[in-house]
């Protein structure tokens, strides 16, 4: 025992065991295992099982079974038995169980907290201290949300059956961010727990037994992969939420194409982490601390790429070395450590695997004297590594690691900070410390990451969505804007199929001298400029009568990368103020109605009744109005999740887009597309009606006479799918809208996997363009952007 003298010459840290004797107790009143939470009741473990174990000392803590499709099958139709009695309960009601639940984690918060580290390796002080108490309050902020959600969210309605997989670095905190707010919109689910950490998604599963929540409404499986499989792809699923890794989320993007379902990703992460020359370095240092050796590096957001400014380089990396000295790597149970155990061996080898290349690559590694101590211990511990001479192109500066390495390389401007920063398929999270805000909040706008951490790191709260950009997936997680993600518009549910399209006639020449006299063939619109087809094919557009009206150029591939390169030219677009884009869509509008007669007069040619055409042109140019009132007002939000932070919800333009646009209402449906985009700031790559695109390609020389600067709007004639494929295809087109037939979109859902682009899909369902509710409003103004969240210190 060490003596308080010697303590204080030393100043060792002393041992300071958390109890976990309750925990043990109720492993042990399982000993037979543990089933699955189906229908309000646990099933008897029997069949194929796994065995948990602890990551610290490898001992064994418990037998799980694994759920097949029948045990899948169970689930799902227990949830589906208990949706219509938890939809049709009130806001209230329902926020009263979420309510129930936050008040029984709380009771049970210790008790959680002993099981989490147990069963992930992760500290006691991170279980104690963040993921508990998050945990309590995602059910308290959306018992919230169910109490206002039918004034909140009018016209819209519970997705269904949610199935939600959560990965194993947080699993109760994943469990709340998915649970939470599916149950206040009044979803029902089917909840995967993570194959390495299963242990304290079933103890939540106790939780909502005793707690009195209906039966059937949480349901809990365990199993790997497979089981996973088997609930992604079951059709009594109306929405999917995976958090986890990239590969998998490329998986499931292709296994849910053309099933209708809802879908939500959050992925893997390669998060940045800048430090210019005028930050303070001791509060950047503890700052690497929080980003990188925090659950043992472990997490998807985690500040894994440090960027730090050649002038104090040097200063930073030994002030770090010093600080990593220090740091006390062992039991996760003991209050004084700061590490604790990898979860499994497998990921233990993985970042071996990972260092490793890091040395061949010819990058320099720097550990704690004591490292080798640790690498030998018992159990699944690795000691906190820093790397310096990190190529950009490296594996280490590319690949997410997912354990405790830090990777570090240096930058001279801050525009070469961004630079770097954005140098990577991921986009979940950056951390920026500067002591000039003007310079930090610079750095963050231009950052492609969902989250943007100002002078923090890993800070998160329920009132603050959390998601990203590019290959790190799709959708949102908390806030306002994670409700959306389980509610959809109640219209759709008696949304009709779209009869099916014919084929485009072949691109061949007529024999019957419909061409004769003065020919026009109509060019498509690229970068402010009428462009010929690159396949030099056109084909013919008819009349309501079959008489031929003109020749349309029959794009292809290459038609779509010019279109793209072009948007991506017109940047400027994206950086103008709201207020001035509002001013050109105003004159669009003004300019159309100049020229209504002439668009009515085409829209007649193509089988409009004069009645008709003068309705949609009158529409078109309301529509247009309407967004252009939207382009100013379309804000974020402010929030204040601790007295002395601030979130900063920004919507910010995809970019680039690509829209695929409908036969029905050609000029009308055209514009509901277009407009509520480059509204918000994209330039967008847009095909229209395929049978009927005179009226679009006309538009453009509305374009032309409106001030929308070249390259804004590109537009590409021919077949839709077939563009649509090329489009969902293309890594530098960031989302993509299609409405089409359901072929076309399971086509697009599909082939999107690639980049991850995010698809807005109809599913060969009928959308009434004519209609306020179905043709306009805020759902196409919230899938125009995605949400940054930005954290900033408020005060002193």
């Amino acid at each position: 025992m060490n003596q308080i003298r010697d303590i204080l010459d030393t100043m060792d840290y002393g041992p300071a065991p958390e109890d976990d004797k309750d925990v043990r107790a109720w492993l042990t009143s399982h000993k037979a295992g543990f089933g699955h939470f189906i229908g309000g009741e646990f099933t008897k473990p029997g069949g194929k099982t796994f065995e948990v174990h602890n990551p610290a000392n490898t001992a064994k803590l418990a037998d799980v079974a694994i759920a097949d499709a029948g045990d899948v099958d169970k689930a799902v139709a227990a949830a589906n038995r208990a949706l219509k009695k938890w939809q049709a309960l009130s806001g209230n009601q329902r926020a009263r169980h979420l309510y129930a639940l936050a008040r029984h984690v709380q009771k049970h918060a210790r008790f959680l907290a002993v099981l989490e580290t147990l069963d992930n390796g992760k500290t006691i002080r991170e279980t104690r201290d963040i993921d508990i108490p998050l945990v309590a309050r995602h059910f308290y902020h959306h018992a919230g949300w169910a109490e206002l959600s039918d004034t909140v969210f009018p016209g819209y309605e519970a997705a269904g059956v949610c199935g939600q997989i959560i990965p194993w670095n947080f699993p109760l905190l994943m469990l709340s961010w998915k649970v939470a707010p599916a149950l206040a919109a009044g979803c029902t689910v089917v909840l995967k727990s993570a194959e390495h950490t299963p242990l304290s998604a079933i103890a939540f599963a106790e939780i909502c037994a005793e707690a009195g929540l209906p039966a059937g409404v949480f349901n809990l499986v365990n199993g790997a992969g497979g089981t996973g499989a088997a609930l992604a792809g079951h059709e009594g699923i109306a929405k999917l939420a995976f958090t986890g890794s990239t590969e998998v989320g490329r998986l499931l993007r292709r296994q849910t194409a053309g099933s209708g379902k809802k879908l939500s990703l959050e992925l893997g992460g390669k998060s940045p982490f800048i430090v210019f020359d005028n930050a303070d370095i001791d509060a950047a240092v503890e700052g690497v601390v929080d980003a990188i050796w925090f659950n043992q590096g472990e997490v998807c957001c985690a500040g894994s790429r440090a960027i730090v400014q050649e002038g104090i380089a040097d200063r930073f990396h030994d002030k770090l070395r010093a600080r990593m000295e220090k740091l006390r790597v062992g039991d996760p149970l003991d209050k004084s450590m700061d590490m604790g155990a990898v979860v499994a061996p497998v990921q233990i080898r993985e970042i071996t695997a990972k260092v490793e290349a890091g040395l061949a690559e010819g990058a320099t590694m720097w550990q704690p004297s004591w490292a080798k101590t640790i690498s030998n211990a018992d159990g699944c511990f690795f000691p906190p590594t820093l790397f310096t001479d990190v190529a950009p192109s490296s594996t280490l500066a590319q690949e997410e690691v997912f354990g405790p390495v830090l990777a570090s390389m240096t930058f001279r401007t801050p525009g070469e900070a961004v630079q770097l920063a954005n140098n990577s398929r991921y986009g979940l999270a950056a951390s920026v410390w500067s002591q000039n805000l003007d310079e930090a909040f610079d750095a963050a706008r231009t950052l492609k990451s969902g989250i943007v951490w100002i002078n923090s790191t890993n800070l998160f709260d329920a009132s603050a969505g959390f998601g990203g950009y590019k290959e790190s997936g799709f959708g949102r997680e908390g806030g306002r804007e994670g409700m959306l993600e389980y509610l959809f518009p109640s219209w759709q549910k008696k949304a009709k199929s779209l009869p099916a399209s014919d084929s485009l006639p072949a691109p061949t020449p007529a024999p019957d001298g419909s061409g004769a006299g003065l020919d026009r063939t109509v060019k498509m619109y690229v970068g402010g400029k009428q462009a010929r087809p690159d396949s030099g094919y056109s084909y013919p557009v008819s009349g309501k009568n079959g008489q031929h009206l003109a020749e349309v150029g029959l794009g292809n591939r290459k038609d779509i990368r010019n279109a793209v390169d072009a948007a991506h030219k017109a940047s400027g677009w994206s950086g103008m103020t709201g207020h001035a884009r509002a001013q050109v869509l105003y004159f669009l509008a003004e300019n159309l109605e100049l020229r209504a007669a002439e668009f009515a007069a085409r829209l007649t040619e193509t089988g409009a009744s004069s009645a008709a055409a003068k309705r949609e042109v009158e529409a078109s140019v309301a529509r247009i109005m309407h967004y252009a009132a939207w382009a100013d007002k379309y804000d974020g939000a402010v929030r204040a999740p601790d007295k002395r932070m601030l979130t900063l919800a920004l919507n910010e333009p995809w970019d680039v887009m690509g829209i695929s646009c409908p036969d029905e209402a050609p000029l009308l449906g055209f514009v509901s597309l277009v407009m509520p985009a480059i509204a918000m700031g994209n330039r967008v790559v847009v095909t229209p009606s395929p049978r009927q695109p005179l009226s679009a390609c006309d538009f453009y020389q509305v374009l032309d006479t409106s001030d929308v600067p070249g390259g804004v709007v590109n537009i590409i004639t021919g077949d839709r799918d077939t563009l649509a494929d090329t489009m969902a295809k293309h890594d530098d087109i960031a989302a993509l809208w299609y409405f089409g037939s359901h072929e076309g979109t399971e086509l697009v859902e599909r082939e999107s996997a690639g980049n991850l682009k995010a698809v807005w899909a109809n599913n060969g369902k009928a959308r009434d363009w004519f209609d306020a509710t179905q043709g306009q409003g805020e759902e196409f103004l919230f899938r125009a952007v995605r949400i940054k969240t930005i954290w900033t210190p408020f005060g002193v």
